[in-house]
């Protein structure tokens, strides 16, 4: 499911589709929007569907999207570690890969606003949409092999 959902948000990404809600409408629709995205990490323990999208048809420019992505992954994220100790599912030894993984996640991030300020949008977003499609695709091919074996 994980592989299909990043390999469908390239493939929106990619075909120039942008969605719009409404002022009016972002009152019932972030909750929506929320909600889903939620019941869709709580199976594949991704944030990016439908948050993404909706957060993209708000019409916000390219650092306020950056931010309100990185701030909505950030509370999943911290919502999920949450839910994993009220589980009783957290473990030491995780969080400790979890947190050294942090660094290869930093640099990429220094690196991607180094780009986003040298690219022009139009070509980062479809450097960011590609490589959406290949890891979407890269998951279904693993996930095939999987139970294929």
């Amino acid at each position: 499911m994980l592989g299909v959902l990043l390999a469908g948000y390239g493939t929106l990404g990619l075909s120039g589709w942008r969605g719009r809600v409404p002022q009016a409408a972002q009152r019932w629709a972030g909750p929506l929007a929320g909600l889903a995205t939620g019941a869709i990490a709580s199976t594949t323990g991704v944030f990016i569907m439908p948050a993404a999208p909706y957060l993209q048809a708000l019409d916000l420019d390219r650092e306020d999207l950056v931010q309100a992505l990185g701030l909505s992954f950030t509370v999943s994220t911290l919502a999920l570690a949450a839910m994993l100790a009220w589980r009783g599912d957290w473990h030491a030894g995780a969080a400790t890969g979890s947190l050294l993984a942090l660094l290869p996640a930093a640099l990429g991030i220094v690196v991607g606003q180094w780009l986003r300020q040298r690219m022009s949008a139009a070509v980062f977003r479809r450097c960011f949409f590609i490589a959406l499609i290949g890891l979407g695709l890269h998951q279904c091919v693993r996930a095939a092999m999987t139970m294929a074996a």
